[in-house]
């Protein structure tokens, strides 16, 4: 089961956190601070592994894109869940970075829940997440163009 993912700067600002365990605050503190700790400690030469914990990680400008997971998960799909998820994020901001997902929070938070629900992968084809994604923007715009008021009352204040 996935526990958490996190988007990092290099400058140890949080972008994204989501936490699928049901902990205190304090302990998901805790475990953003020594993921940031081990990743600001290794040297861009090594690998997305990190030894003793169960974690993955990409590492794409000034953006750390981290996996935390347990042992039921294997590591080499999560760094390809990772990959994958950074390729969605190419395809709908152009090239992303990280004031895409400061400013776009919550289309980074539906990329998320249509690859990841509740700890559990349930969608790992990039053209299928761009295309549900799609399908909910063009909803969330067509649900704001519709009005509640009719439309009899509507074209006596137009006139």
């Amino acid at each position: 089961m996935i526990q958490a993912v996190m988007v990092i700067s290099t400058q140890a600002k949080p972008r994204l956190l989501k936490f699928y365990n049901f902990q205190a605050p304090e302990k998901h503190q805790d475990l953003v601070r020594s993921v940031f700790q081990l990743l600001s400690a290794s040297p861009d030469s090594v690998s997305n592994f990190v030894k003793g914990t169960k974690m993955v990680y990409k590492h794409l400008a000034t953006l750390y894109f981290v996996f935390v997971f347990d042992s039921s998960e294997n590591e080499l799909a999560m760094l390809d869940l990772v990959q994958v998820f950074v390729e969605i994020l190419d395809r709908c901001f152009k090239n992303v970075c990280e004031l895409d997902i400061v400013f776009n929070f919550n289309k980074l938070h539906t990329i998320l829940d249509e690859m990841i629900l509740g700890g559990q992968v349930i969608e790992t084809s990039s053209e299928q997440v761009v295309k549900y994604v799609e399908e909910i923007e063009r909803l969330e715009k067509q649900s704001s163009t519709t009005s509640f008021i009719p439309k009899s009352i509507t074209e006596r204040f137009t006139r």
